[in-house]
């Protein structure tokens, strides 16, 4: 059993990545399309000062603490801005990437994060945020471990569907380890994960959805010779399509 105390602070990361994307979205989708190249640059620059001043009240405080540390634990960290979505009159939609690194006990670990970042905008201030379709890793194998990580972005309440990690191409006479669980709200600092032998080459495994709709998190590590890989992937749960 692996615990997360190397970890827990950079998959913890991920969760506070749409707090520094929505900045300069106090104004519209066509504005922001000219003027993405500057959201970029105040973020990749680490201007908070320009930065806080878009967000509601209650949440800058949260924003400044949560910037800070993203920048300590990933000094590097640069973001992406692919696209944005207008999804009605207060509803926005960005699609982000995100890379960094980081040293830790002598190994060098990468970070990569896509996801979408989808927001309301009262009054020109951020208020209400949430991230979808987000697969984040941190691995410290230099990209040697060919695997594919298929867990779907959305699924119905209450309905099963299929979780498969694999790794393509397993060393023959070497087990490699693995282990996934369910991100538990709260807990991650205290959590721990599993390994068991993957003889089969990957993690295979079948959830249920929960009854209500909401986000459910994943999250879980491949040790092999080449370095280890965690990752972590969050899956809408809605009441219909």
């Amino acid at each position: 059993m692996i615990r997360l105390n190397s970890f827990s602070k950079l998959i913890s990361i991920i969760y506070i990545f749409f707090y520094l994307t929505s900045v300069r979205f106090a104004i519209c989708e066509d504005k922001f399309k000219k003027n993405y190249q500057i959201i970029e640059d105040e973020l990749n620059q680490r201007n908070f000062v320009t930065l806080e001043k878009y967000f509601d009240k209650n949440e800058k405080i949260n924003f400044k603490n949560k910037f800070y540390k993203l920048i300590t634990e990933f000094p590097d960290a640069k973001w992406e801005i692919i696209k944005s979505k207008s999804i009605n009159d207060n509803k926005y939609k960005l699609d982000m990437k995100l890379f960094g690194s980081k040293n830790l006990n002598g190994k060098k670990f990468k970070l990569e994060s896509s996801f979408d970042f989808i927001f309301d905008l009262d009054n020109g201030l951020i208020k209400k945020s949430n991230i979808e379709n987000n697969l984040t890793t941190i691995r410290s194998d230099n990209n040697q471990i060919d695997i594919n990580i298929s867990i779907p972005d959305k699924v119905l309440t209450g309905s099963n569907y299929d979780i498969d990690i694999i790794v393509n191409k397993p060393l023959e006479e070497t087990i490699i380890a693995g282990g996934i669980k369910e991100y538990e709200e709260g807990k991650l600092l205290n959590q721990s994960i599993p390994l068991e032998p993957l003889v089969t080459g990957g993690i295979f495994k079948v959830s249920r959805a929960p009854l209500i709709p909401g986000i459910q998190i994943w999250t879980g590590i491949i040790a092999h010779p080449s370095g280890l890989v965690s990752f972590t992937k969050t899956v809408n749960i809605v009441e219909d399509y």
